[in-house]
């Protein structure tokens, strides 16, 4: 939250810059004193503004506002890092969405592990028309995340992250294996 700061002074302060009237009346001095304590903060902002766009050097508390103008889906227990990293990536991420690289981006990103997809599209190119189509006939697509111990994945948010950024039209199942495991 963006609040006073102690002991922040006044880049410009009110005092000085009265008419010559107030200059000697203490009541007005101290009143402008107490404004140059309230307006302090708001020009270090100022002065700074590029930075809280940046999200490596934003406040963190303002990261997660960021987090939310690009799109990032940060979901509160991550660390600086983490966050920071998420938000900027996220118009790379977006780019990618619905691709099998943006798919193991994001689940890279968001759980540390780089996953196994299969799926069932193709891409092919033939010099005649009416040629087979690559791929399967059912569209499909199966996420495979191996770990030491399975039990440490939170299943429901890699689920929700792939449903994400997943292509819209195609049904999906998420597996959490041990690392090791036979698909």
């Amino acid at each position: 939250m963006r609040g006073a700061v102690d002991g922040l002074l006044s880049p410009l302060p009110l005092g000085p810059a009265l008419p010559s009237v107030f200059a000697e009346d203490d009541l007005i001095q101290r009143y402008v004193t107490g404004l140059d304590d309230l307006f302090a903060p708001l020009l270090s902002v100022l002065d700074c503004l590029e930075a809280y766009f940046s999200p490596d050097l934003a406040p963190m508390d303002f990261v997660g506002w960021l987090a939310g103008w690009v799109g990032a889906e940060l979901h509160g227990e991550e660390s600086e890092r983490q966050a920071r990293g998420a938000v900027a990536a996220a118009t790379a991420l977006h780019r990618m969405r619905g691709t099998r690289r943006g798919l193991a981006a994001a689940v890279r990103m968001g759980f540390g592990v780089t996953p196994e997809i299969a799926e069932s599209g193709g891409a092919a190119w033939s010099e005649r028309p009416r040629g087979e189509f690559p791929g399967d006939r059912e569209p499909r697509l199966e996420v495979f995340v191996r770990v030491p111990d399975p039990s440490t994945v939170d299943v429901r948010r890699l689920d929700a992250l792939v449903g994400a950024v997943r292509p819209a039209h195609v049904p999906y199942a998420v597996h959490v294996v041990k690392k090791g495991a036979e698909q």
